[in-house]
């Protein structure tokens, strides 16, 4: 529990900007966070919050309609709080397109070029571009700015790389922050603590101890209002390019020198190198996509993803499973499998991993024994599992089964845990970039995710349906005698 004597150090005031302030995202995620920040005093009162949007609304229409989305989103509603940050807000109509659509910012921002100034892009990545020309030709970014980019950063290495190329004419490097949620994930940072501050578990990192990790996305959700967006790109861009690619490499990265944000990013990128491309043999073998059909989830009938975008036919997977080989010292011969699709059975996020079994069973109960398992559990709940073999009190012997020892964050720690969003917001402020992706970082995964896309057309390999509220689509991903932790 936390000591009744820490504080949460206040960070400095900053001129938060959101472009695509009306947007899902943007009153789903990022305002609650701005809220629970400034509630805590962690976002002092002289910052302000600048929204803007294509939508014709006066002041006062834009503060009903925010005030109801935060009172409807947040648990803890505080109604002097909210008004306190409804009149840190302004509204701006702005067509993000056009230069002139950014002049009404400047009247909006403070002069003091010490304030810190974040740009949030909560919009298609396609503007980008022009996003941050029309900044730089209005004079509005300083050496004290921000620029937080949300995924996916294209639909492949060459749009990437295009987009990255002109949002960095005008932003340096350290000022970009290229944002993944599931980095901000409690679990997900305590990862990193559990592998580097424990020597029981590091020693036992590698090849020689583990026989397999899986990262499963699971999601009970359809597309739902996100049909045109998801059509365009699918499981493999939308989930694995950056959530499950990311757990991948805190899994499998060798230990930083220091906690710094490069430090930890030059490990990150070593692993994304090491992924070892696929072929049209290997894509066969070692990927499933799959598309939900009409089904049942918890009971309740549900539409099929074209019956969803409305379409007669659609190619895109809405579920993907593969085996990736990470191909240098500690990890050669260990498979890592990825799978994430929506409409499935149940909603949650995991990480397994999976320990060898023991060489010799000495014991005469001829059952097997179970191999010990490492589960790090990052929602619903958030919490860390060990699934170990012990005996059955009594007499009669030796019987034995497993059982496991849980850490569970909620009962473990009286208090309650930030959102992801939280987190990543106030590292932004602050400018630190460790749980964030660098450029290099983004390429590389790129070039692994179109390796499969490519040899995915090559193959003209199709979509296993499956019907909604299923664990797993047809087919078989785990060719090596492996099966899913379920």
């Amino acid at each position: 529990m936390m000591s009744e004597n820490f504080k949460i150090p206040e960070v400095k005031a900053a001129d938060i900007v959101i472009f695509g302030g009306l947007g899902d995202l943007a009153l789903r995620k990022i305002f609650p966070a701005i809220y629970y920040r400034f509630k805590s005093g962690q976002i002092n009162s002289e910052s302000r919050v600048i929204i803007t949007s294509r939508g014709v609304l006066i002041q006062s229409e834009f503060k009903a309609l925010l005030k109801e989305k935060l009172t409807a989103s947040i648990k803890d509603y505080d109604p002097n709080t909210i008004n306190k940050l409804l009149k840190m807000s302004v509204y701006l109509k702005a067509d993000l397109t056009k230069k002139s659509s950014l002049s009404d910012l400047k009247n909006h921002l403070r002069v003091d070029l010490n304030i810190i100034r974040v740009f949030y892009l909560s919009v298609s990545s396609s503007i980008f571009g022009s996003i941050t020309k029309n900044l730089h030709l209005e004079n509005l970014i300083t050496k004290n700015s921000r620029v937080v980019l949300e995924k996916p950063l294209g639909h492949d290495s060459k749009s990437s790389r295009i987009i990255n190329s002109e949002i960095s004419e005008y932003f340096d490097e350290n000022q970009i922050f290229r944002i993944d949620h599931y980095l901000g994930k409690e679990t997900v940072q305590n990862l990193m603590v559990l592998r580097f501050a424990n020597n029981l578990y590091e020693n036992a990192w590698d090849s020689q101890n583990i026989e397999n990790v899986q990262i499963t996305v699971s999601e009970e959700l359809g597309v739902s209002t996100r049909g045109n967006y998801y059509d365009k790109y699918g499981a493999l861009l939308d989930m694995v390019q950056n959530h499950l690619l990311q757990l991948l490499c805190l899994v499998a990265m060798e230990p930083p020198s220091v906690l710094h944000a490069d430090n930890v990013r030059d490990e990150k990128l070593k692993v994304l190198n090491a992924l070892r491309l696929f072929d049209d043999k290997m894509v066969l073998n070692q990927t499933v996509k799959g598309q939900y059909t009409r089904g049942k989830i918890k009971g309740d009938s549900v539409l099929s993803y074209l019956e969803d975008i409305n379409q007669f036919t659609s190619e895109t997977e809405t579920f993907v499973a593969i085996r990736a080989n990470v191909d240098n010292w500690r990890w050669a011969g260990v498979p890592f499998y990825l799978r994430t699709g929506k409409r499935l059975a149940k909603r949650y996020s995991e990480i397994v991993i999976n320990f060898k079994n023991v060489p010799h069973n000495i014991f005469p109960d001829e059952k097997p024994i179970i191999n010990n398992k490492l589960i790090i559990s990052l929602q619903p709940e958030e919490r860390i599992e060990l699934v170990q073999t012990v005996k059955i009190p009594g007499p009669g012997g030796y019987r034995y089964k497993p059982k496991s020892l849980v850490l569970d964050y909620s009962s473990s720690f009286n208090e309650p845990f930030p959102d992801a969003y939280e987190r990543l917001l106030i590292d932004v402020i602050r400018g630190n970039q460790t749980l964030f992706m660098r450029k290099d970082e983004v390429e590389a995964s790129w070039v692994w995710i179109d390796s499969i896309k490519q040899h995915w057309k090559t193959t003209k390999m199709e979509n296993s349906l499956y019907n909604s509220g299923s664990s797993v689509p047809k087919g078989n991903v785990l060719i090596d005698g492996h099966t899913w932790n379920e």
